[in-house]
């Protein structure tokens, strides 16, 4: 495992991404203290100060592997047991796909991109300041009084993507699926999902399917599968 780490750049994951295209092994994170193009899902920006946390790495697809799609549970467990090493209290959530909620708040997000037969993925922290967004709430590991650097954040998040990465390979999806629920919300939490059509459609959580994708109960006692929308609760 190596970590290594630039003043400053445009994005982390595209700049991964690049190394990518020259034969990059696994192993290797790239965390920079501030960006200036920082990207998040379906083509947000992230804001990208000093004193949060931003790093990519990437994942090298072999024949056997699980759906790459799966990686984002990966990258949501992993987040969530490195921020459990700093937090003493605080009601810490997964929401689906991939984001971490502090009392209710965004506190990180993951970005998955593929580059050939690779996966990219980036992965940012509010560990210093939050931004406040017209849409949702956010947070950060300073706001619930925690002074968290992101240099050793990298070190604990590097490692327990690695355990996790082994069991994913070894063992498959199914014991990351189980600690995501047991990590996330309950199962009939009020959610709203806005689809890439445009498209709104109120549920409640009904679990995830083998895959990892989002089941949606609907007012008629159906259930939709969801692959890809952003999730708001209540």
């Amino acid at each position: 495992m190596t970590i290594r780490t630039v003043p400053e750049t445009g994005s982390t994951n595209a700049d991964m991404a690049a190394l990518a295209r020259t034969g990059l092994g696994e192993g290797v994170w790239l965390r920079a203290e501030r960006q200036t193009a920082g990207r998040g899902r379906q083509g947000r920006s992230w804001v990208s100060p000093s004193g949060n946390f931003y790093a990519s790495t990437l994942i090298r697809l072999r024949p056997p592997d699980p759906p790459p799609a799966t990686l984002g549970l990966l990258t949501a467990v992993a987040l969530d047991e490195g921020i459990r090493v700093y937090l003493r209290d605080g009601d810490l959530r997964l929401k689906w796909p991939n984001d971490l909620l502090l009392d209710g708040a965004k506190l990180s997000g993951v970005l998955l991109e593929r580059v050939d037969d690779a996966v990219v993925v980036g992965v940012g922290v509010n560990l210093a300041h939050h931004p406040n967004l017209p849409d949702r709430p956010t947070t950060s590991l300073a706001k619930h009084g925690l002074a968290v650097a992101p240099a050793h954040f990298a070190e604990t998040l590097a490692e327990a993507f690695a355990r996790w990465l082994g069991t994913w390979r070894g063992q498959g999806v199914s014991p990351i699926r189980t600690r995501w629920l047991e990590r996330a919300h309950a199962e009939g939490a009020v959610l709203t999902a806005r689809l890439p059509d445009g498209s709104v459609l109120p549920g409640l959580f009904a679990g995830l399917d083998a895959d990892g994708a989002l089941r949606l109960r609907l007012a008629d006692g159906s259930t939709r599968v969801i692959h890809a929308a952003d999730i708001l609760l209540g």
